[in-house]
């Protein structure tokens, strides 16, 4: 089992850049695929990014694409997502997720995901 606990989100304004981060408990992050989500008021939560075990394959959703990016550090038992030219439409609560990966997939649906952090707020002002 693995506690995943975010931090980074805050106010920033539409342009600016934040840094989340999702630091994991336990020893054994590696065999971890993981995954960051974003759940807007009043919509339903949505997938932004996913990194495999190793790090070597990533994947976006579109709207972030070229603006996002998701990396991991496995030693510090920490996943990323850095975000720069944020918009007013990125506002939203951030949660990281992690599954045990028996391979190198990574995976964009919620429902694939067994672990869940509680979410750190992003609000982007225009």
């Amino acid at each position: 089992q693995v506690q995943l606990v975010e931090s980074g989100g805050g106010l920033v304004q539409a342009g600016g850049s934040l840094r989340l981060s999702c630091a994991a408990s336990g020893r054994t992050f590696s065999s971890y695929a993981m995954g960051w989500f974003r759940q807007a008021p009043g919509k339903e939560r949505e997938f932004v990014a996913a990194i495999n075990r190793s790090g070597g394959m990533t994947y976006y959703t579109g709207s972030v694409k070229g603006r996002f990016t998701i990396s991991r550090d496995n030693a510090k038992n920490t996943v990323y997502l850095q975000m720069n030219s944020l918009k007013p439409e990125d506002t939203a609560v951030y949660s990281c997720a992690a599954v045990v990966s028996a391979g190198e997939g990574l995976y964009y649906t919620s429902r694939r995901y067994d672990y869940w952090g509680q979410g750190t707020q992003v609000t982007v002002s225009s």
